[in-house]
């Protein structure tokens, strides 16, 4: 099971979650957030995919901050439409096409039209509470890499509350989900048990429940959390 970790925003406190090696870190990209991230993400291992977390964010921007932070997964928090996730897709082909062909002719000048040599994952989230319609995620099936399911609350993500895991029985579809919304330590028996369904769960996502304040990750915690849901 792949483990995410979002809401990233602090440099030792990066470099130390990474040394647990999750397979996603999450840095959020939107000035309301508490965990908005400004600054330079530290290196660390490339098995480890930067995904920049966007909130109804210009395009052309997500596109600047992908070739900026050389991010490999996009995660959409807000109301994106199909026609913006399609219109995404299609920049983000045509930026690693250029960037495909300037290495082919000459030396690729530094963070010039960066696109990831593989290709950029989308997620798109919806949030849930006590029921949803999951028609809604139809149109969406053939434009996203992965959809996100969250705990609908006041704030965009990271409400620290878990959303009902029994309305996900009623999921249809075979595109895999990261499953997210409050997750915690305590909860690592309960994981176990809905990642023995058959559901197409793909990632855990992880935020606040493993913070001393927003930003700042437990380190010990975490390590706990990604032995038990190992086993």
């Amino acid at each position: 099971m792949k483990l995410k970790v979002c809401g990233m925003k602090f440099t030792e406190n990066i470099q130390q979650v990474a040394a647990l090696q999750p397979d996603y870190l999450g840095f959020i990209f939107y000035e309301k957030s508490k965990r908005n991230f400004e600054g330079i993400i530290p290196e660390f291992s490339n098995s480890i995919k930067k995904t920049g977390v966007f909130v109804n964010e210009y395009v052309e921007i997500v596109i600047s901050l992908v070739e900026e932070y050389r991010l490999e997964a996009i995660q959409l928090h807000g109301d994106e439409s199909v026609e913006y996730v399609i219109n995404l897709q299609k920049q983000l082909a045509e930026n690693r096409a250029l960037f495909i062909e300037e290495n082919k002719t000459i030396k690729k000048q530094k963070n010039k039209h960066y696109i990831s040599k593989n290709e950029v994952e989308v997620i798109k989230v919806f949030g849930i509470k006590d029921e949803f319609d999951f028609d809604v995620l139809k149109p969406y099936l053939e434009v996203v890499d992965f959809f996100l399911f969250d705990t609908k609350g006041k704030e965009r993500g990271g409400n620290g509350t878990k959303f009902d895991w029994s309305v996900l029985e009623k999921y249809p579809f075979e595109k895999p989900f990261f499953l997210s919304g409050g997750i915690g330590l305590e909860d690592a028996e309960e994981v176990q048990k809905i990642l023995k369904s058959n559901l197409p769960i793909y990632a855990l996502d992880v935020n606040s429940k493993f913070e001393s304040k927003p930003g700042v990750k437990k380190i010990e915690e975490l390590e706990k959390f990604k032995n038990k849901i190992s086993v």
